[in-house]
């Protein structure tokens, strides 16, 4: 038997091991490439309601969320709102005051669903309007006022130059020791236009802008240790740690 100390050892052994498995790494991706052919990515729910991640990457957030105790919760792209209602479950469980949820476009039959949890969906506040759009960047930081606590997850429009416009503007609203997490980033690695038509695709994506943002940037690392242990992600290099404020 091992001890919880030397347990935990082992896994992150194992998992600096598996990540330079590029073999592993390469048949991962071609499943996730194939799978995507029948939207895998989009049959998880959760309390009823579509979230379009993987498993793997949910855990890896509600990790996240353990560890750090984020008091708000900046989701950028909702979709069908099931991550909204994961984030603000956790928070029911953990604490915290509210989980910012902004898209362009949010049917009102999806808010009154979202809306419908109970304590669950109390703390949820939506913003409708673009993520870069000035008003709605002072409308976050007036919800959030002084506090730097906050975990931002962003997953809207996935070409380079939103994202890396994203990428600046809310890193400003993540302190020390709490988490930007860039999604989508396996698009760089994915055949183009593999399976769907998009505007984004193989050198104009997330990975790209992350790349750029890293560079001018020097408040951000990759998680590598969480980076790791995720076989099956979408979000790959994309948990980033800020390791000093601004």
């Amino acid at each position: 038997m091992f001890t919880r100390d030397e347990f935990e050892d082992l896994r992150i052994k194992s998992g600096e091991k598996m990540a330079k498995d590029e073999q592993l790494h390469q048949d991962a991706l071609g499943i996730l490439v194939r799978a995507d052919r029948y939207y895998w990515i989009h049959q998880t729910n959760w309390l009823g309601e579509p979230i379009l991640q993987l498993p793997q990457d949910m855990f890896a957030l509600q990790e996240i969320i353990y560890k750090t105790r984020p008091r708000f919760i900046i989701e950028v792209g909702v979709a069908w709102g099931g991550s909204l209602l994961f984030y603000s479950t956790l928070m029911e469980i953990l604490g915290g005051e509210k989980v910012i949820g902004i898209d362009i476009y949010i049917p009102d039959d999806l808010m009154d669903r979202i809306n419908s949890k109970g304590r669950i969906s109390d703390r949820i506040y939506w913003i409708n309007n673009s993520s870069v759009a000035d008003t709605t960047i002072e409308e976050v930081k007036k919800l959030v006022g002084d506090s730097r606590n906050n975990l931002v997850v962003l997953d809207s429009n996935h070409t380079h130059d939103h994202v890396l416009q994203e990428l600046r503007l809310y890193s400003q609203i993540v302190g020390n020791g709490y988490y930007l997490v860039c999604g989508d980033t396996i698009i760089e690695h994915m055949p183009e236009k593999a399976n769907r038509e998009r505007p984004w695709g193989p050198g104009n994506n997330p990975k790209t802008a992350l790349d750029e943002f890293l560079e001018e940037n020097d408040r951000f690392v990759v998680d590598k240790r969480l980076n790791n242990k995720l076989l099956f992600t979408c979000n790959t290099m994309g948990y980033l740690k800020c390791i000093k404020d601004a």
